[in-house]
């Protein structure tokens, strides 16, 4: 479980976080958004103890992150694209970092294998495109087999098998009983992963709740309120932006059915289907 309390952070008269609130639940991948600037990162690295803050609590599994006993077996993070030395190879990264944190080299060869750098092991990181960084990072992240995975920017560089690995990947550890938390840019590839949505602006939570999209008809014709009472009357529901009729509870079939009943020509009779994108969107313009 992660868990916000009313997170603050201050840098001398400018909050760039204030009172941030907000769950990542065990079984469910959450989903967290935010425009350059809006607090995600400041946000993020609070609860990774890398920031202390202003106000307020940033806690994993009940506890702040400098307090969890042998944090690297409850936690994974990917923060900045990862931090790897350009010298070293991947296979003795991950050697590395697994003598840091207690784990043993049979690990590392098995993740190797798992992210899909096996073939790669022994080339310096600083050689690697994006991509393998990425895939790098995610297995160092890996190493303890924390219940709780953190993610920033995970599928930057990724191609499109990459995308689909990291999909699956994250699915299968959510699936298992594990937490995730990531961001992304890449709003139509994580609309597909998410089941829960948390969105910063101004650095405020805007929305915290799981992801739905109803869709909805959107609707022209001659005479909109004629339109709008049949609707009424066999139980849909009907909004307008003063031009448009938006329309829920009624199929395309039947929306283009009772407009002939009535006697109303039809301009516009379509099928929206709301999206991440515009939402989030919509959310940030609004801030």
């Amino acid at each position: 479980m992660i868990e916000t309390q009313a997170l603050t952070k201050r840098f001398g008269q400018m909050d760039a976080v204030r009172d941030v609130t907000f769950t990542a639940a065990p079984g469910r991948v959450t989903g967290f958004l935010g425009m350059n600037g809006s607090g995600k990162t400041t946000t993020l690295r609070m609860l990774l103890g890398l920031s202390r803050p202003t106000s307020g609590r940033a806690l994993i599994n009940g506890q702040r992150y400098r307090d969890l006993t042998d944090p690297l077996r409850q936690v994974g993070a990917v923060l900045e694209q990862g931090l790897m030395h350009p010298g070293q190879t991947g296979r003795g990264h991950l050697h590395t970092q697994a003598l840091l944190g207690g784990v043993g080299k049979q690990r590392t060869e098995h993740l190797l294998e798992y992210v899909g750098l096996a073939d790669a092991a022994t080339m310096r990181t600083g050689d690697y495109s994006l991509g393998m960084r990425q895939r790098l990072a995610v297995a160092t992240a890996l190493l303890g087999e924390p219940p709780v995975l953190v993610l920033d920017e995970p599928a930057n560089g990724l191609d499109p098998s990459g995308m689909a690995w990291l999909r699956g990947l994250l699915r299968d550890h959510a699936a298992a009983g594990g937490t995730v938390l990531i961001s992304s840019h890449l709003l139509a590839e994580l609309e597909l992963l998410i089941d829960d949505v948390v969105i910063i602006a101004g650095g405020r939570v805007r929305l915290a709740e799981p992801l739905s999209f109803e869709s909805h008809l959107r609707v022209r014709g001659r005479d909109p309120h004629r339109l709008w009472q049949a609707f009424e009357q066999v139980g849909a529901t009907v909004r307008t932006d003063g031009s448009v009729l938006f329309v829920t509870g009624i199929s395309p079939e039947d929306a283009g059915e009772l407009a002939l009943h009535v006697q109303v020509p039809l301009y516009e009779l379509t099928v929206e289907t709301p999206s991440l994108e515009k939402l989030f969107l919509d959310l940030a313009a609004a801030a």
